[in-house]
């Protein structure tokens, strides 16, 4: 059985999930979010703790109970605490500012860059040079924030661009004659 299909997902206080023949329902202060049962793996709830078991032997069966064991406990942790990205901007003039569900951006282009932010997502801008991207769906908060990189991915030569906050850019050395 998948070592992570094993373990136990604890709901914390204050989450509900319900446990459904095509769906799996989470809620809590975050929000909700829902999942769609899979057919080869037997979810059932006891003293607070969902365990996931594989309908047969098969490899299928056995791989799919440790993904939706993640999934169910990324959108627990997503509806209790939350998750978030964090993006720098790094270029001379680089700056973004957050206003309702829009980002606006300056990157060096003739014009700014508008990204309209989907419900769930917020965004916010700490100083002109951060963006923080937060939401209880890990899955959109890493989708948007993959997004708003793309606008302008560092290069390797100056390291101007969005990256993440964690993110190390290798610069690369010149020609030379």
């Amino acid at each position: 059985m998948s070592r992570v299909g094993k373990m136990p997902v604890t709901i914390p206080a204050g989450v509900d999930v319900s446990v459904k023949d095509d769906q799996i329902s989470v809620k809590g202060s975050g929000g909700s979010l829902s999942l769609a049962q899979n057919v080869l793996v037997k979810v059932s709830s006891n003293d607070g703790k969902l365990s996931f078991e594989p309908i047969n032997d098969s490899r299928e069966a056995n791989a799919m109970s440790g993904t939706i064991r993640q999934l169910v406990n990324n959108m627990v942790v997503g509806v209790s605490k939350g998750f978030e990205k964090k993006l720098t901007l790094i270029g001379v003039g680089y700056k973004a500012a957050a206003s309702g569900a829009k980002l606006n951006l300056a990157v060096g282009y003739s014009h700014p860059v508008n990204i309209e932010m989907p419900a769930g997502i917020t965004v916010a801008t700490p100083t002109p040079t951060e963006v923080v991207v937060k939401g209880a769906d890990r899955q959109r908060v890493g989708q948007i924030a993959a997004e708003i990189r793309a606008v302008r991915p560092p290069e390797p030569y100056k390291g101007k661009g969005i990256r993440y906050a964690d993110e190390k850019i290798t610069i690369k050395e010149t020609k030379k004659k």
